[in-house]
């Protein structure tokens, strides 16, 4: 997969940017036909010019958060674990796609 997003990202010469929707958050794949129910409701858009930066922080976002009642964090991360999710940030950084280290910056007032 890391391999993949390079091919295209290098195909337009880095002209591209990322952007992550984390909202109302499935164990389940987009392209599931019939995805679970989500769990994990709005965290918000992220953006960057780097795709491995902004899916780490993604993943981080995921990983750190406080859920509640009615928006919990521990099934996505239970899947995420189990299907070894974290693997491709590591192997997309290995492979120069981009880095893990990030800054985020709030455009929220």
């Amino acid at each position: 997969m890391a391999a993949a997003a390079q091919a295209v990202h290098n195909y337009f010469s880095g002209r591209v940017i990322y952007i992550n929707v984390m909202n109302n958050m499935s164990v389940d794949c987009d392209c599931d036909g019939h995805p679970a129910k989500p769990e994990l409701q709005d965290m918000g858009i992220m953006a960057s010019l780097d795709p491995v930066a902004v899916d780490q922080a993604c993943l981080d976002m995921v990983f750190n958060y406080q859920g509640r009642p009615g928006d919990d964090n521990k099934p996505l991360i239970e899947r995420i674990n189990r299907q070894h999710g974290t693997y491709i940030t590591d192997y997309a950084e290995q492979i120069g796609l981009g880095s893990k280290k990030y800054e985020l910056i709030s455009i929220d007032r």
